[in-house]
């Protein structure tokens, strides 16, 4: 199976953690590119993807995502596997907690992709999020500015449980 791991990151937190996710999956990935040099035929012939994006000022895309965007549409993500890992600081955007992740769930399930790896909403504060689905994040959180501690252990955690998705 091949998995491609897409990425955008403005200050460059969420391009260290898609290292440590690159780093924890090892082989199992085949590239981990920024989607900001990312065009539609990098999505080509691959059969499982990881996307991380930080969720910025008021619920809106990472910058990089918003401009690949109107995009998005054309990617084939029909039956493929996709799993999803945001940024977001859960005091200062407390009423947009990581939406970034719920947006881009419902994009790739519109287009007819299985989103995989629901993370738990425990140990997070916030105080409204489009990124829960059934009482679960849709794909894993990380808060880089407010508890960066947890960030490696979280990775280490969701890796594990993506993995057999993509072996």
């Amino acid at each position: 199976m091949e998995v491609k791991l897409f990425y955008g990151s403005s200050t460059g937190n969420t391009e260290k953690c898609a290292k440590k996710i690159a780093a924890e999956l090892g082989s199992l990935l085949a590239e981990v590119k920024d989607i900001k040099k990312a065009s539609v035929e990098d999505f080509d012939f691959v059969d499982g993807f990881i996307l991380g994006l930080s969720t910025v000022d008021e619920g809106l895309l990472q910058e990089d995502w918003r401009r690949f965007w109107d995009e998005i549409d054309d990617v084939e993500f029909d039956g493929k596997t996709v799993a999803i890992f945001g940024l977001g600081d859960q005091v200062k955007y407390a009423k947009w907690f990581v939406d970034g992740i719920g947006i881009v769930a419902d994009k790739v399930t519109s287009l007819g992709g299985k989103v995989v790896g629901e993370w738990p909403t425990e140990g997070y504060t916030w105080e409204a999020s489009k990124g829960l689905r059934g009482g679960k994040f849709m794909g894993l959180v990380l808060d880089e500015d407010n508890q960066a501690d947890q960030s490696d252990a979280r990775i280490k955690a969701w890796c594990a449980q993506i993995r057999p998705y993509f072996s």
